[in-house]
């Protein structure tokens, strides 16, 4: 690594669930610093799945996160001239960051509805282990299972 490590920067929870979690999921969801408009969408969409599912929207988030959060991803390592995709085990703060990464790409990856409803879908379909964020996960787990020969690289 070069240079010196980022400091982790303290974030504030957020005003309506006084969540830290979707603190940063809002943080990740926000474009161009418009953070009200980010929270709007959130709000929106868990306001969506309490009409629809009747549960308690924190519950139903976090399984949603937990379902799409991997635990192995490859890494490409370049040994001896050839390049190889090597797995390694995932940490917690990258699990997070890639189960919303993961989540807001395919809820934006749809067409036709506003943004806080293609939200709604995706967590809801992520909480019944289904849907795009959950097969990007199960594509990721699938790659590093075949590479698997190559984890003496690690």
């Amino acid at each position: 690594m070069r240079g010196k490590r980022a400091p982790k920067r303290v974030i504030k929870p957020d005003p309506r669930y006084n969540s830290m979690q979707i603190a940063k999921f809002i943080n990740k969801i926000m474009d161009r610093g418009k953070k009200t408009v980010a929270q709007k969408i959130v709000y929106e969409a868990f306001d969506i799945i309490t009409k629809k599912s009747g549960k308690e929207v924190l519950e139903i988030f976090s399984l949603a996160v937990k379902n799409v959060s991997p635990t192995l991803e490859v890494k490409g390592r370049r040994i001896g001239g050839a390049n190889y995709q090597v797995p390694i085990v995932v940490s917690g703060d990258r699990k997070l960051a890639l189960a919303y990464r993961w989540l807001i790409e395919a809820a934006r990856s749809k067409k036709g509805k506003k943004m806080s409803e293609k939200l709604a879908d995706e967590l809801m379909a992520a909480a019944k282990n289904e849907g795009d964020a959950v097969k990007k996960k199960q594509d990721v787990h699938r790659m590093a299972e075949a590479n698997k020969a190559f984890a003496h690289f690690a």
